[in-house]
């Protein structure tokens, strides 16, 4: 007899917006129970999961899924990353950009499906000011949204759409200087987005060539542009061709630092959080595992 894999479920209730009430229900009756012993762990609290993903080290399981979004992935992935103990993923996010990238089904019941496979592929994260990320970190127009979005009551596209429309009423671009595997650059931006895979979520992709096993980070730039442009900039997004235009700048490195003369908002994975100064940014390659 096959001795069972024990796997930890870690769900946020409140991600995308979803009830999850029958969702451990759903697991038990798509979940291969011959090969795995399931265990389900609700988040209460901001970094929960994180504290999760390391007593499930401690408690020596063989793989944690992250039943959320993209801040619910990065929690889990943060704990997670250098160890042998892969991470799955059932998306229930309001983008799941990494999910999408990995080609994660959408559909829960597919998703749990993959899990009995276990298949696992290395993935490289970026790290910013000692924090890792997996799928885009950033700052400028696209932070200022996410810490807007935030504290909206509304989730979803739709209430990420009213955030993006608030923000870019008063939103004013900032000078940067950037420094790029040791090639220095000053940039009037009017945000920087560092991308580990090439798009943010719902198939909006800012690096269309960004890969999560290459070894490097996509740092995409976009200049000031003027306001007539934006219905082709959202064109370029979701016509993976944000490279194409002529207000868009990509440039791959390992070794990333971005000055600023004022401090902002920054996200990471989506999640908005306050880092003070300088940005210091850096590729882990292979440094998590995932089952995809």
């Amino acid at each position: 007899m096959v001795e069972q894999k024990k796997i930890l479920f870690v769900v946020n209730p409140i991600s995308g917006g979803k009830k999850k009430t029958a969702f451990n229900k759903q697991v038990l009756e798509v979940l291969d129970l011959k090969k795995f012993n399931p265990t389900f762990q609700q988040t209460t609290k901001p970094n929960h999961a994180y504290e999760l993903g390391k007593k499930a080290i401690e408690e020596k399981y063989d793989a944690v899924i992250a039943v959320g979004g993209d801040g619910t992935i990065n929690e889990l992935g943060s704990a997670l990353v250098g160890s042998d103990i892969p991470l799955g993923i059932i998306p229930e996010g309001s983008g799941n950009g990494l999910a999408l990238y990995l080609g994660i089904p959408m559909n829960e019941t597919a998703a749990i499906r993959r899990i009995n496979k276990f298949e696992t592929v290395a993935v490289d994260s970026g790290i910013i000011n000692g924090r890792p990320f997996f799928n885009i970190a950033g700052l400028g127009f696209d932070a200022s949204v996410s810490d807007r979005f935030a504290n909206d009551t509304i989730r979803g596209p739709i209430g990420y759409l009213r955030s993006v429309i608030d923000v870019l009423k008063n939103y004013k671009p900032c000078h940067y200087t950037l420094e790029i595997d040791g090639v220095s650059l000053e940039r009037e931006a009017f945000m920087i987005s560092v991308a580990n895979s090439p798009q943010y979520g719902n198939n909006a992709y800012i690096a269309p060539n960004a890969s999560v096993s290459d070894g490097m980070l996509d740092v995409c730039i976009v200049r000031k542009f003027p306001m007539y442009i934006l219905p082709k900039m959202v064109f370029h997004l979701f016509n993976r061709s944000a490279d194409q235009s002529e207000y868009v700048e990509i440039i791959p490195g390992k070794n990333i630092k971005i000055i600023r003369k004022d401090n902002g908002p920054v996200h990471i994975d989506g999640e908005p959080l306050s880092l003070v100064g300088d940005l210091d940014i850096q590729v882990n390659p292979g440094s998590l595992n995932i089952i995809c």
